[in-house]
């Protein structure tokens, strides 16, 4: 055959009784980007029309090849194998007939397999759920970097990446090693991949996506069937089978990570499904894997967390109803056990202290400090009793079970349940049952629950929300897997029917479940497809005309040609996020002084910062377009939405919210090189600015000419630093106060309030904590409590295992509260710097990621080495070390954050309130 006839990759595509999805997966390798390739389409001897099918897509595209194999296998390894012997091409991969290829999977493969000349090239694989459309990556911790791999044992962490669908293979490789699928036997992907992951003597690993696995909502695939215990079987038949293979092949040093991964992924699985199975299968099913897990090392199970710990120990000591409570705790930390028994200084899972020193030393969670939690991080656990309905009345008996003394005096509880927005909120009185426990009862009308304007067709799981002095939490209701299924028609005013149905969820913690379904004329309008779509698309279209931007705009500029009311000034902070930062401490001033000027404030979310007699108007409403139009005085910290031109006759301040190390404006490249319109409408913004607020000599030299300011400048410091300035005050002392009271902070507990910003590139992924507080709580939890303040374009979550040692900042409006609290603070590029110099306290900079800030899209506008008031700390050992001796370190960085002061402080006197008041609104005067 001559070279241009051999195609440089086969596509192995195994297919039973699936003549309906076939095409759609051999049509997504012949659609590949690749060409010259061969789909090998590997027939288990189908009994439907798939074979009528498969010849027909041969006959269609030379390219194409069906063999078919003599009788059914019941798997996929003969028909692999198969594939495997006719296979033409030098490389080969594998897709199931269900499944995809993305477009570019097999030329990006086969690029970096020719470059790097490994033995295979594995790729991320995304999981399509059709139910819901949404979809999820195949271990992505794997997968975030372009590697070559020399040998399975300088990265053990990749037995875990054990399909073979999302790998490219040489042919020579498979074939010289004498690689196949066992038959006979499910989990065949897991021998073949970690004999390939032993054998290579490289493999490469790509961070892009080159597989789809298509995931249908009643799957009846084999890795979805583990409520057989068959399934469970084959599973530790497989795992013997490459036991054995070690063994033979001289790897047995592989065993404890193969071990690992089977504990963390294969059983991991089955330990989840536990609390909807009942105890006789979970006694067959312990009979079954006992055995294999007395064969795995104490070095191996020390590596799991202690959930898991706890979970193996009732599993293999037989307390099985037991196991099935804490089974629900699994990647759920804030769910508490029913029970905690103390011991002098231990604290141990369960009603009863451990018998035995191995009972003791795997039911021991001291680590997780129980008696030291807050409301807001602590562990909880809400089951439901009984669960009834009384026609459109949901009727819930709930046992709370709170061995950590959470719930005190005061803390208001409700049950919560949302099917579109707004939830439905119904009153729930605790009521003590024994130690740590409390019952309640909620009766929750399902026709009371919003459904939007034209009703909804969702799944929802009410919740239990608890609120104490400012601190908030929701947490899970848990129901038993095998409760009645309810439902129920309800009526709602202008929706018409809903059928809904509540019932136990199946799968996850097994949460209690309510599901809406639409009935009548908008049911009817989902079979007509094209035809809905096109109606819907045109009720859109109007609705963002009346409703939308376009109707926003047409109805300001006809309010804004009407007079000004002068008395009026509409106040924005943080693009609506709470009554702080700059606008809040001239508001307040404007009171102090009692000027004749009426304030309204912008709230766009959660209203609770402001003051009760503060007038708010939402973001972004009709009533925001009015506001806006009619006032005088528009003051506001990060610049008002480029749809309102500012009025004549309207004037307006701009205070903005920080002083600039990133670049901003056009010193950004993305806007530098932006479309001409997009730059215009950035200018526009700014030139609606009447007066700026300066903190510095600093900020005039990089922000003034980076947004190409023309307002006039107020020199003034900024107006929410005037605290920072003056904190020894009394009344700023009552702030810190409150603020330690709120936090639950021991008196005797000193305060780092940590504030990283934000990263450009992973907004709202938590990658701005860069700080393992895990490791660091053994060197401070005894003296200090960390308050974690993330900025809002980022999230963070503390795990109730360092909650004796964490405390959510989130919930404060204005971080001078934080600020004024603690006695140092840790951030990194954050701005939040330049504020804190003001209270002279120590600055530490935990900068691990520097290079790769400083040189991203953005830039900087100084090197950090240069200018930093404080150490710039990379390991958490240094930063121990740092907080623990912060004299020394004021001492050694004197000099410098005296000169960080007079560069970036140098306008702060803390009478900027006063100063900008005095400027800006007329008549103003000191008192």
């Amino acid at each position: 055959m001559p070279t241009s006839d051999v195609p440089d990759v086969s596509v192995v595509i195994i297919v039973y009784n699936d003549e309906e999805r076939l095409p759609r997966a051999v049509r997504s390798v012949l659609d590949q980007t690749l060409n010259n390739l061969e789909v090998i389409i590997a027939d288990d001897c189908s009994t439907d029309g798939t074979e009528r099918v498969a010849r027909s897509l041969e006959a269609s595209d030379p390219r194409v090849r069906y063999v078919r194999l003599e009788q059914n296998s019941g798997g996929c390894s003969a028909p692999r194998n198969r594939g495997i012997e006719v296979a033409r091409a030098p490389h080969v991969m594998f897709l199931d007939s269900d499944d995809e290829l993305p477009r570019h999977a097999c030329k990006s493969l086969l690029l970096v397999a020719e470059e790097t000349g490994v033995d295979f090239v594995t790729g991320e694989v995304t999981r399509l759920f059709e139910e819901t459309n949404t979809t999820g990556l195949w271990y992505p911790h794997l997968f975030t970097e372009r590697r070559v791999v020399n040998g399975i044992a300088e990265r053990p962490e990749y037995f875990f990446d054990h399909l073979s669908t999302n790998k490219l293979y040489r042919t020579a490789f498979i074939r010289d090693n004498a690689l196949t699928f066992p038959e006979g036997i499910h989990y065949e992907d897991q021998l073949f991949s970690a004999q390939a992951f032993s054998l290579a003597e490289s493999f490469a690993v790509v961070p892009w996506s080159v597989y789809t696995w298509r995931l249908a909502p009643e799957s009846v695939s084999i890795s979805s069937s583990r409520h057989k215990i068959q399934n469970v079987a084959d599973r530790i038949g497989v795992a013997r089978l490459i036991d054995t293979w070690f063994e033979e092949n001289g790897r047995a040093a592989l065993r404890a990570e193969k071990d690992y991964k089977f504990l963390r992924h294969d059983f991991r699985l089955y330990l989840g499904d536990l609390p909807f199975r009942d105890l006789e299968w979970t006694a067959e099913f312990a009979d079954v894997v006992n055995p294999y897990l007395d064969e795995i090392s104490d070095e191996t199970y020390a590596r799991l967390s202690r959930e898991e710990r706890i979970c193996i120990h009732l599993l293999r000591t037989g307390r099985l109803a037991e196991l099935q409570v804490a089974a629900r705790q699994l990647g759920r930390p804030q769910l508490a056990p029913r029970f905690v028994t103390e011991e002098g200084e231990a604290t141990y899972w369960g009603a009863e202290t451990p018998a035995d020193d191995a009972s003791r030393r795997e039911l021991d969670i001291s680590e997780w400090h129980m008696n030291r939690q807050v409301l807001a991080s602590g562990r909880l656990r809400h089951e439901l009793t009984s669960v009834k309905m009384r026609g459109p009345i949901l009727c819930l008996d709930i046992r709370t079970y709170d061995p950590s003394g959470l719930i005190t005096d005061g803390t208001e509880a409700t049950v919560k349940l949302a099917a579109h927005k707004k939830p439905l909120s119904v009153p729930l009185v605790l009521r003590p049952d024994g130690d740590g426990q409390y019952v309640s009862h909620a009766e929750v009308d399902l026709r009371k629950v919003p459904v939007g304007k034209v009703g909804v067709a969702t799944r929802r799981h009410p919740v239990i929300a608890l609120e104490r002095d400012g601190a908030h939490r929701t947490d899970v209701l848990l129901a038993e897997h095998d409760q009645p299924d309810f439902r129920a028609t309800v009526t709602y005013h202008k929706f018409g029917i809903h059928y809904l149905r509540v019932k136990a969820e199946q799968k996850g913690a097994g949460r209690l479940e309510v599901t809406w379904q639409r009935s009548g004329v908008l049911k009817t309008l989902e079979p007509l497809g094209p035809y809905a779509r096109k109606a819907k698309d045109k009720v859109g279209k109007v609705k963002k005309i009346l409703v939308g931007n376009e109707g926003k705009a047409t109805a300001y500029d006809v309010v804004s040609k009407l007079p000004r009311k002068r008395s009026l000034a509409v106040f924005e902070a943080m693009e609506g996020r709470g009554y702080a930062d700059n606008p809040r401490y001239i508001y307040e001033e404007l009171k102090r002084r009692n000027l004749p000027i009426d304030v309204v404030w912008v709230y766009s979310g959660n209203r609770a910062s402001f003051p009760k007699d503060v007038p708010v108007v939402r973001r972004g409403s009709f009533a925001y377009g009015r506001a806006l139009a009619r006032a005088t005085y528009w003051v506001d910290s990060h610049n008002l939405p480029y749809l309102y031109p500012k009025p004549k006759g309207t004037r307006y301040l701009q205070t903005w919210h920080g002083q600039t190390f990133k670049a901003m404006g056009f010193d950004v490249p993305s806007l530098r090189q932006a479309p001409a319109a997009e730059q215009e409408a950035f200018r526009a913004g700014v030139a609606r600015w009447d007066a700026l607020v300066c903190p510095s000599a600093e900020f005039e030299r990089t922000f003034v000419p980076a947004f190409e300011v023309s307002a006039d400048l107020i020199r003034s410091g900024y107006p929410r630093n005037d605290v920072l300035v003056r904190w020894a005050e009394p009344e700023q002392q009552a702030r810190v106060a409150a603020a330690r009271e709120a936090l639950h902070i021991p008196s005797d507990r000193k305060v780092l309030l940590y504030a990283p910003t934000f990263r450009d590139a992973a907004r709202r992924t938590g990658q701005s904590v860069r700080v393992d507080f895990e490791a660091l709580a053994p060197y401070l939890s005894d003296e200090w409590v960390v308050v974690v303040r993330t900025h809002p374009y980022d999230r963070f979550k503390i795990d109730p295992e360092l909650g004796h040692f964490l405390r959510d900042g989130s919930t404060y409006a204005d971080i001078n509260d934080l600020m004024l609290l603690s006695d140092a603070v840790l951030t990194d590029y954050s701005s939040l710097m330049f504020d804190y110099a003001n209270t002279g306290r120590p600055i530490l900079l935990y900068t691990d990621d520097y290079e790769a800030y400083r040189g991203g899209d953005r830039g900087t506008y100084y090197d950090l080495e240069e200018i930093a008031p404080g150490p710039m700390l990379t390991t958490t050992e240094d930063l121990a070390a740092a907080v623990r001796d912060l004299d020394g370190v004021q001492e050694r960085h004197a000099q410098r954050y005296a000169r960080f002061q007079e560069m970036f402080c140098s306008y702060e006197t803390g009478h900027a309130s006063k100063m900008v008041v005095d400027a800006f609104f007329e008549g103003g005067t000191h008192d």
